[in-house]
């Protein structure tokens, strides 16, 4: 990916990072700019960004050999005497210049941020659903790809870094799109990737343990996520999960405007759950003296809280009860999140990217409310992630299905072995768990398990359609593995009945 951005205007440093020192220069004005030395041209500016195991700043002399005008860094670099801009922290500076050069598009784009550990995606769209139905000319940028109004294309992180997110709503003010929705996952805040974004709202739909890894604790974790309020204008809304300690313990991180959400804490968005089933389910809304019923595709108590969440950006935005409604019922389904597969069969399938222990128990619950049989989970552990959630993962699975199978996710560089060993270690009775390595196998075994009534519930990888094993990212999808059997089976089972 190349980690440039350019523009034809001019951009002033002095003016854009009043507290910079400078070293060869009272000023640097720069049209163009660079976080990877690979990539500088004649005229850059090169910023020397640290990584988890290499430092920019290390690579300055090479930038400068490739044409760089002036650096910036947040230390001394040795081998080039070009002009230094010094800051405390050069990503954050690295996404003000980025969007400085773009002429800061999110200043007059009305701009939605999203975070929390589940429910990212789910919430965007939801939003988006309500956003189109008051007639909002809309581009995101989360999980499923990236969308400027007109074109769109597949994601490579939740959320870009800076040049890309900056490319990106350039296009869509260019494509005159009156919204944007982003996804903010906890890596892009800790590293800055939206600095220089401005935010109408923020949205927290909830905090629980996932990639201490790389933050260490649930205490940076909480802290990571907090960050999305630094991006909100002054007169911008924050908008939280009142039932949720993490999102309640972001909220203490801010001292503006709040409106909450919440089914068991007092809130000013709350629902009412009146029925459910495993096609769909209905719900009351209330705000204030308000009250509507909601019925939506998307089912599960989560998928609630996401509605309301959304719901309250609507409300946020002046629309109508009317119209959002309209607009969550539009979504009819998002993928890779509790997408039913249906081809015939006698029982319930489904495809999700739980792979957190709390968003395995949350779907595993959601579903037990609406099966009559058993229900079936197959999952697995990505490698090179944080190892802590793997027994939690599989303490979650066991408590909450009748057959649990585990599998290979994503290894990456890790044995599949071992990391199904980590997670049948949280089984208090390790006898419960079928571990099949062959996630295709895995899936089809399964499947030939399900009676009438039961539910298969295939998790991890969602609308994911590879498999990362070694270095090798290999063409793999749930969705394709399942519907191939069950179409087969049903083809097969059809067969029978007409021989017999």
């Amino acid at each position: 990916m190349d980690n440039r951005t350019t523009s034809v205007r001019g951009l002033s440093l002095r003016e854009l990072l009043p507290d910079a020192q400078f070293l060869g220069a009272d000023d640097i004005r720069v049209t163009s700019c660079s976080g990877d030395s690979r990539h500088c041209r004649a005229g850059d500016l090169f910023v020397a960004l640290p990584g988890q195991n290499l430092d920019g700043h290390d690579f300055a002399a090479e930038a400068a050999r490739r044409g760089a005008k002036a650096i910036v860094a947040s230390r001394p670099v040795s081998g080039c005497c070009l002009p230094v801009c010094f800051v405390s922290d050069t990503r954050q500076a690295f996404g003000l210049i980025c969007q400085g050069l773009v002429d800061n598009p999110s200043h007059r784009l009305r701009v939605v941020g999203v975070t929390g550990t589940n429910g990212k995606t789910t919430t965007s769209h939801l939003i988006g659903g309500i956003l189109a139905a008051a007639d909002s000319r809309l581009g995101m940028l989360g999980t499923l790809g990236y969308c400027d109004g007109v074109v769109a294309a597949p994601a490579d992180h939740t959320t870009p870094p800076a040049p890309v997110v900056a490319s990106w709503l350039a296009r869509m003010e260019a494509n005159q799109c009156t919204h944007a929705v982003l996804e903010a996952s906890s890596h892009a805040l800790a590293q800055h990737r939206l600095a220089g974004v401005r935010l109408d709202i923020a949205c927290v739909t909830n905090v629980r343990q996932d990639h201490f890894d790389f933050h260490g604790n649930r205490r940076r974790y909480i802290a990571a996520k907090s960050r999305i309020f630094d991006q909100l204008a002054p007169e911008g809304v924050a908008v939280i999960n009142a039932d949720d300690s993490g999102s309640v313990a972001c909220a203490a991180h801010f001292d503006g405007p709040l409106v909450t959400i919440g089914m068991e804490t007092p809130a000013e968005i709350t629902a009412t759950l009146v029925e459910q089933y495993a096609s769909e389910q209905t719900f009351l809304l209330d705000v204030g003296s308000d009250s509507i019923p909601v019925r939506s595709s998307l089912i599960g108590l989560h998928n609630i809280y996401n509605c309301m969440m959304a719901a309250a950006v609507g409300l946020v935005y002046g629309i109508d009860l009317n119209t959002i409604v309209r607009g969550i019922e539009s979504v009819q389904f998002v993928p890779g999140r509790l997408e039913r597969l249906e081809c015939g069969q006698p029982y319930s399938v489904f495809v999700d990217y739980a792979h957190t222990p709390d968003a395995l128990a949350t779907c595993l619950d959601s579903l037990r409310g609406v099966t009559s049989g058993r229900v079936i989970c197959v999952f697995g552990a990505g490698g090179d992630r944080d190892k802590q959630k793997r027994p939690l993962m599989g303490r979650a699975v066991e408590v909450r299905s009748d057959l649990a199978v585990v599998t290979t996710d994503n290894p990456r560089s890790e044995d599949p072995e071992e990391i199904a060993a980590d997670i049948v270690a949280g089984f208090h009775d390790s006898s419960r768990a079928v571990v099949m390595h062959d996630r295709a196998e895995a899936i089809r075994w399964a499947l030939s398990q399900a009676q009438s009534g039961d539910c298969v519930i295939i998790a991890g990888k969602g609308h994911e359609d590879y498999q990362i094993i070694g270095q090798r990212r290999n063409y793999f999808d749930d969705r394709e593995v399942a519907r191939h059997w069950l179409y087969e089976s049903n083809l097969s089972q059809a067969w029978d009945r007409a021989s017999a």
